[in-house]
């Protein structure tokens, strides 16, 4: 079995719960498994935001997890149009990974959830890929011979999954936001097991 990352960043609950289906996804293609790891919050210097253990949950992500991973799916909520800090700041502590090219060549996909139609699912998922780009990553997308691409009145683009939150964040994910999660795992990890070949 071969590992893809799945590493997320969860205020509200809905990103976690999409990190999960994105996992059912990769579970369900054979050869491939899921390895869920979230990240801690950010907090000024004058106060701790996490303790180093979650209480429950995913455990916090390490680097080596890219490096142990054939593949990653990245998920954040939406902040004002971008990835939120919490994942910003994991994200640019990858530098000794970028150096050694330990990511070059893996595929990657991205996923974020909103609390308005038009609050930036589109450019968050651009503003994840960005970093991932540097490192060499190869990015997977939806393709919209998904019929849910279409008829979704909710989340759902080409770039990754969304999702529609709610401004309390308390909107449950439908159908088909729920269907292209596990449609993104699948197809990452079918993408990612080709891409790593039988040496991996």
């Amino acid at each position: 079995m071969k590992d893809i990352l799945v590493l997320y960043y969860s205020q509200g609950g809905a990103v976690g719960e999409m990190a999960r289906l994105v996992a059912r996804g990769i579970n369900g293609v054979a050869g491939a498994q899921a390895r869920i790891r979230t990240v801690p919050k950010v907090a000024p210097l004058t106060r701790t935001a996490e303790p180093e253990v979650p209480p429950e949950g995913a455990p916090y992500a390490e680097y080596g997890d890219f490096e142990e991973c054939i593949g990653l799916a990245m998920g954040s909520p939406t902040r004002f149009g971008n990835m939120a800090a919490p994942m910003k700041y994991f994200l640019d502590g990858t530098g000794a990974l970028w150096m050694k090219g330990s990511l070059a060549g893996k595929a990657a996909s991205v996923f974020t959830s909103t609390a308005s139609m038009h609050g930036g699912q589109e450019t968050t998922l651009v503003s994840m890929m960005f970093p991932l780009l540097h490192h060499g990553m190869i990015l997977v997308g939806l393709p919209y011979t998904l019929p849910e691409l279409t008829a979704t009145a909710a989340g759902g683009t080409p770039y990754g999954a969304s999702h529609l939150g709610g401004p309390e964040d308390n909107r449950p994910l439908t159908e088909d936001e729920r269907s292209l999660c596990l449609a993104q795992g699948r197809r990452l990890a079918e993408v990612a097991l080709r891409l790593a070949g039988p040496q991996a």
